[in-house]
């Protein structure tokens, strides 16, 4: 057991080396070598864990998107109930929730500049598809739970439909933190929070 846990250590060592890489220079650049020397190992060890750069960068967005997805869980879990608040405080709520996936600070910026790096790796890539797809799902999913629960509590106008609600506010949160990421001079953090609190104010019911 105790070797097990240290090979998982190690794995979550080189990872964090890749989003440092990942980061300054571009997920393009990521490489094993670059990814050693990042993490201050000979290659030899890096393949001792991951068999290819392709391997790596797998196991490194899928720690980063099981990290985010964790947050939120967790985020969600301590919301609580809803009922009877304020429509206000309600999507006030929604706004950190859904805030968790845009680059408002250091390390959510970090996050989102792999994720818009892989996703355009993605795109030529077919053994990355999966992944992206299964993450664009994952996002649409967290967005209509979100919705729903807004709904549900009076947060919402009657009437909405939840379906188009998600694609628009999901378009929106990708714009947003690509736009933020790629031009942070064009979009900083505080314009993005805004914009997310006014968009998710003018789906409230009239006067409140």
């Amino acid at each position: 057991m105790p070797k097990q846990v240290d090979r998982e250590a190690r794995r979550r060592e080189v990872v964090d080396a890749l989003f440092r890489v990942a980061v300054r220079d571009g997920l393009q650049r990521a490489s094993l070598r670059a990814v050693a020397d990042e993490a201050r190992l000979n290659i030899g060890s890096v393949r001792h864990y991951f068999a290819g750069q392709e391997e790596l960068m797998r196991f490194a967005m899928r720690s980063m998107l099981d990290r985010v997805g964790d947050r939120l869980q967790r985020r969600i879990d301590e919301l609580g109930d809803l009922e009877g608040l304020p429509g206000p405080r309600i999507r006030g709520f929604a706004v950190e929730l859904l805030s968790e996936l845009l680059p408002l600070d250091d390390s959510r910026r970090a996050e989102v500049t792999v994720l818009v790096d892989f996703s355009t790796a993605a795109r030529t890539d077919p053994t990355l598809g999966g992944l992206a797809h299964e993450t664009a799902v994952a996002t649409r999913a967290l967005v209509r739970r979100i919705l729903t629960r807004l709904g549900s509590a009076g947060g919402l106008r009657p009437g909405l439909c939840v379906e188009t609600e998600t694609e628009r506010l999901t378009s929106l949160l990708d714009g947003l933190a690509f736009t933020a990421v790629l031009r942070p001079e064009v979009l900083d953090a505080p314009t993005c929070a805004t914009v997310l609190r006014a968009h998710l104010d003018d789906l409230g019911p009239a006067g409140g």
